[in-house]
């Protein structure tokens, strides 16, 4: 073959795979899962806590995680008086560069934003509360397009409105707006303009954002509605199977809760992990080889996260579960055959909360009086090595942290901080 021929078509087939994969900034880390890239991180913190690179008070109130790209920060927020959700950038140095309004909270129970943006392509995608999906330049912070998914798709949400962040593919943003004319929908990220949508289940949307998972060469969307765990066909939208035996159906027990489902799933080799607070509790569902089906490996009753999402290390899922809405205990499941290692309070007042994963540690942050802590991933006791306590900010602690290149991205409310772990 001619080599300049070559050369054309081997880089065509570059800029296609490059096209297709979904961007590594976005929710909850590269993959997704919960677990960061960085190596050579402290085994141990100062008895005050690690190095502090910044603070900030002037983040808005939010749930959302910050996100890394390049020698940027990006966080959403609320603006001053909470009428709308912000977009905002910062400098390494916590030093604010622009903020910009994008949406419309959600005007019922805990507004505070809560969309993780993705950014691919010098653009950045967040979905707010009413279910706003919007397209912002990340150089200028201008808007390029909005979508008013929720009105347009006629979503249905529970009690707590969108809390989605989006999952960027192919240059398609995803929505799981659900309701009763689609479950899901795919975007153009250049226009806005609708790519495919798929068919309606008639539920609920849960509060859970998607992840793209890749099995015997195919690739598929895993995401879950108030009721239905599904996994969709990123290409063309369609549902391609469904589970819904869980939660009060499954186990047969009245519950005060509608089906709550607020956690992304965790995904290796064709299992699917997903568990939720309120006693739905958790189960592992393994992959049919053509992806069209899903059965039940095993459940379990120690682990149902509340969202706090959960990682997976060394074959063991950490995180922890829902005993009330304030309290809960951390604990430790088998991947491959669901058994609890330990279930285990964290001393000296702490409950609950979120964790993430680095370099084979953990990093978990106390919802209840804001303790992070390092902790060893462990099968056998919850190790906490180091801890120390965020004082600053409002609001429960409900932000899950982020960590780049050695440094921990925390948020309490409005306020914002960094520290150096390597």
């Amino acid at each position: 073959m001619d080599k300049k021929l070559f050369t054309l078509l081997f880089g065509s087939m570059l800029a296609v795979s490059a096209s297709a994969q979904v961007t590594p900034y976005g929710w909850r880390g590269p993959n997704h899962n919960g677990y960061y890239p960085d190596k050579g991180l402290l085994a141990q913190w100062p008895e005050e806590g690690p190095q502090m690179v910044f603070e900030t008070l002037d983040a808005g109130k939010g749930y959302s995680s910050p996100l890394v790209v390049g020698d940027k920060v990006y966080l959403t927020g609320m603006n001053e008086d909470q009428t709308k959700e912000v977009f905002q950038c910062y400098n390494l140095k916590g030093e604010k560069q622009y903020t910009i309004e994008y949406g419309n909270p959600w005007k019922q129970s805990y507004p505070e934003t809560r969309t993780t943006p993705a950014i691919a392509n010098g653009k950045a995608y967040v979905i707010s509360g009413m279910g706003e999906i919007v397209c912002i330049n990340i150089a200028d912070g201008k808007i390029v397009w909005t979508v008013d998914g929720g009105s347009k798709y006629g979503r249905k949400t529970g009690m707590w409105g969108t809390s989605e962040c989006p999952l960027v593919y192919d240059n398609k943003v995803i929505y799981t707006p659900c309701g009763d004319q689609t479950t899901m929908v795919a975007l153009n990220c250049e226009t806005g303009e609708e790519v495919w949508k798929s068919r309606a289940l008639g539920d609920m949307s849960g509060y859970v954002s998607p992840i793209m998972i890749e099995y015997k060469g195919k690739r598929q969307i895993i995401g879950s509605t108030a009721f239905n765990v599904i996994g969709v066909n990123p290409e063309n939208g369609e549902i391609e199977w469904t589970f819904d035996d869980w939660g009060p159906k499954h186990t047969g027990k009245p519950s005060n809760f509608q089906n709550i489902a607020p956690n992304s799933a965790l995904y290796e080799d064709g299992k699917i992990f997903f568990c939720h607070g309120y006693d739905i509790n958790g189960f592992q569902l393994q992959l049919a080889d053509d992806l069209k089906s899903v059965t039940c490996t095993w459940r379990t009753e120690t682990l149902d996260t509340h969202h706090g999402g959960y990682v997976l290390v060394n074959g063991k899922i950490y995180g922890s579960n829902w005993v009330n809405n304030n309290d809960g205990n951390w604990c430790c499941v088998d991947w491959n055959t669901g058994k609890t290692d330990y279930e285990e309070k964290w001393s000296g007042g702490a409950g609950k909360g979120s964790i993430i994963a680095a370099d084979g540690k953990l990093y978990a942050y106390d919802e209840r009086r804001g303790f992070v802590g390092l902790v060893n991933a462990t099968s056998d006791k919850f190790d906490v090595v180091s801890k120390f306590r965020v004082a600053k900010g409002s609001g429960p602690y409900w932000a899950h942290m982020a960590i780049d290149n050695g440094i921990l991205y925390l948020r309490h409310g409005e306020y914002f901080a960094a520290y150096k772990i390597k």
